[in-house]
């Protein structure tokens, strides 16, 4: 049997070692744009030199902090298996009447505390200094806290019910543990847009016009059953851009964030979500968001999407992922080194058990498999491309990713590896290249 001490600085060496793979690829990010103080040849007809410079002073400012944090986070990490907080947190969760919901009340308001600094630093100070921030600091705390309550409440029920089918579902919990998360999937997928996320932000039905007349006629001919296009008012708490689409079976809808919007479809947003259209403070508010066309191109990469298959075979790796990870657990939450590792030499509570092994066990499969879904959602995100380009939306979605990319302040020059390893969506110059080839 293995000298538990041992164990524990096994496992913080191992967690230590892929903190560093982390470091040392985003490092490599940072030294690319910074070795690259002006636009190369190759991606004029993507960005400007001025909008170059602006992408990455902002790359070059927000890899710096990452690479801050991660150091900091494993700092925490460390301290944390060494210090034996959770046996202590846990000591003082079993005076209570329920262990397993003041624990996790506990937890996440620690965890809540120690991000803050880093949260606010990223929104206050990188984001706002790059014109990206919306928020105010009453508003964001008062999102954060929301967003703390919400998680906790749905927290407790959930690892309660994980814990029984642990507990109580013999030599095969794992599987039940895996139809447990499975449903659990399912019904945020439906409960989460429709009835979660306006809790934060603003929805409103797409206005009559140019724009959703195009998208619906383009859905029509995809027989992609739409009942619904909304856009969401994000642009209260960022600059940046997005559209997905969720729902299931014959119950399709579609989100636009209004960022992504300009002229006379950005004013009827505006007017529809009740606020003024800001201007931006250099006057170039009209530069920013697409056109009708591009956005459609946009909705129908989107489109791709659906018509590819792509959201279940995507929600089938994570099923996979889950149900791997689950056995793997189911291997190790009985180990009584390992649980005297983590400071419970009589046995660790099966939740602290669940967030111990998830979290600081399987950190080289996730790291596998992280890398594995990142090739795979590249190759579905260039499948979707060429899918909008046979429906002849290429240049337009072309134009719109030359856009994205301005408004994002997205550096189209990256390092091989990094891009490799962490780009799930590929990088513009790759996309545009690729379009090309199918008009």
């Amino acid at each position: 049997r293995m000298d538990p001490r041992l164990l524990l600085h096994s496992l913080v060496g191992v967690n230590v070692l892929l903190n560093l793979w982390e470091i040392f690829l985003v490092y490599r990010q940072k030294s690319n744009h910074t070795s690259t103080p002006t636009r190369p040849s190759h991606v004029h007809e993507v960005i400007s030199e001025e909008g170059y410079s602006k992408a990455r002073s902002y790359s070059i400012d927000r890899l710096s902090f990452q690479i801050f944090r991660m150091i900091s986070e494993c700092a925490i990490m460390i301290i944390t298996l060494y210090g034996g907080y959770y046996s202590f947190l846990w000591s003082l969760s079993a005076l209570s009447v329920y262990p397993i919901g003041a624990f996790l009340i506990l937890h996440y308001t620690a965890s809540f505390l120690l991000d803050l600094p880093f949260s606010l630093y990223e929104n206050f100070v990188i984001e706002e200094s790059h014109g990206f921030n919306q928020y105010t600091f009453s508003f964001y705390m008062i999102d954060s806290i929301k967003k703390l309550a919400l998680y906790t409440i749905f927290a407790i029920p959930l690892y309660s019910g994980a814990v029984l089918l642990i507990e109580h579902g013999g030599p095969f919990f794992y599987i039940y543990l895996w139809l447990f998360a499975s449903l659990v999937i399912l019904c945020m997928l439906t409960v989460y847009p429709a009835y979660i996320a306006p809790l934060f932000d603003q929805y409103v039905p797409l206005p009559e016009g140019n724009l959703k007349s195009a998208i619906e006629e383009l859905a029509a001919k995809l027989k992609y059953p739409l009942t619904k296009i909304y856009v969401v008012d994000g642009s209260t708490r960022s600059g940046h851009s997005n559209a997905y689409m969720y729902g299931f079976w014959k119950n399709k809808r579609i989100v636009l964030y209004d960022t992504l919007l300009n002229g006379e479809e950005k004013r009827k947003v505006c007017e529809a979500l009740g606020k003024e259209e800001k201007e931006e403070k250099e006057g170039q508010e009209t530069e920013k968001g697409m056109g009708v066309e591009e956005v459609v191109a946009v909705v129908g990469h989107e489109l791709g999407h659906w018509a590819l298959s792509h959201t279940v075979r995507q929600l089938g790796m994570a099923e996979l992922n889950i149900l791997l990870s689950l056995f793997c657990f189911s291997l190790f939450h009985n180990n009584m080194t390992l649980s005297a590792a983590f400071g419970f030499p009589l046995g660790a509570p099966s939740l602290i058990s669940l967030l111990l092994i998830m979290q600081c066990v399987m950190g080289v499969y996730e790291e596998i498999f992280s890398l594995i879904n990142v090739h795979v959602t590249r190759q579905m995100e260039f499948e979707a491309d060429s899918f909008a380009a046979k429906l002849g939306l290429g240049p337009q979605l072309i134009s719109a990713l030359i856009k994205l990319s301005k408004d994002n302040l997205s550096v189209p020059v990256n390092d091989e590896l990094y891009s490799l390893c962490r780009h799930d969506h590929p990088p513009t110059t790759e996309r545009i290249e690729i379009l090309k080839k199918h008009m």
